[in-house]
């Protein structure tokens, strides 16, 4: 890929190299690289960290101004839109129930189950996972092998700025339904999020389960049982409770990796 990122750079910096064949077939190769799952917009280190490739993304904001404007038709449905649709589910071992729309540029490995569901361009979403029904999977998002998101839950977006972490969900995680999830945060792997809970970049997350509260902002780590809460903070109007989440536990190594929400909130005697 290292002679795409230049073509990419250079036509990020001077949009008028949107017109050159050699930048249109670079953008064109980048999108296509995404869809195949062998190119990422943010990729796990060695270390265990994250890669963010901030050129990827520039691809991804630039493949919108080449597209056309076109109809499409699948069965009875009409759609008119600039971006194309995924194909050849069967062949990726895919199985996708309609009406679930994934777009071209987006990566499902083998295994992904989509309900009626959505999934933007440049999100990468592992072996085995479960897109529930009304989930929403937002571009650029990186869901790992054997995640459920539950029915409605929201999966933020994100191409602008350009250096913005995308929001990144470790194998094994379980996101109860209706959570948002958006601006970067992170889910570490196996965790468990509760019904409702949303979480940003900055959200305040408390880990409440030692002698004094442990604070984290955007970021839940591994195996943490995540439900919503609220903290108080002082305005000028007076005192009022704003949102957070709390860690109420640490997800059992007896729990199998498939485990109801349910269940693992049952474990710590929370009923949502």
């Amino acid at each position: 890929m290292t002679d795409l990122q230049p073509l990419i750079e250079a036509a990020w910096n001077d949009r008028s190299l949107l017109q050159q064949p050699a930048t249109l077939q670079a953008i064109e190769h980048v999108i296509e690289e995404l869809d195949k799952g062998r190119l990422r917009v943010a990729q796990p280190k060695a270390d265990g960290g994250w890669l963010v490739n901030d050129w990827v993304k520039k691809a991804v904001i630039l493949y919108f101004p080449i597209r056309q404007m076109e109809t499409i038709e699948v069965g009875p449905f009409e759609f008119r839109d600039k971006m194309r649709l995924k194909t050849d589910y069967q062949g990726q071992g895919v199985r996708v129930v309609p009406p679930a729309v994934a777009r071209y540029g987006a990566y499902l490995a083998a295994g992904v189950i989509l309900m009626p569901s959505y999934v933007n361009i440049g999100a990468w979403v592992g072996e085995g996972t479960m897109v529930d029904t009304w989930a929403t999977v937002g571009s650029c998002a990186q869901i790992g092998a054997g995640v459920h998101l539950s029915g409605g839950v929201g999966i933020g977006g994100v191409l602008e700025p350009v250096q913005a972490a995308p929001v990144i969900i470790e194998d094994g995680a379980f996101v109860g339904s209706r959570s948002i999830l958006v601006e970067g945060c992170f889910v570490g792997r196996e965790a468990v999020i509760g019904a409702g809970v949303t979480i940003t970049g900055s959200t305040r997350i408390i880990d409440v389960t030692g002698a004094e509260p442990k604070e984290y902002r955007g970021h839940v780590p591994a195996r943490s049982v995540v439900i919503p809460g609220s903290v108080a903070k002082q305005f000028a109007a007076g005192e009022y409770q704003v949102p957070c989440a709390l860690i109420i536990g640490q997800r059992k190594p007896s729990t199998d990796l498939k485990t109801s929400l349910n269940d693992a909130l049952r474990e710590h005697n929370v009923a949502i």
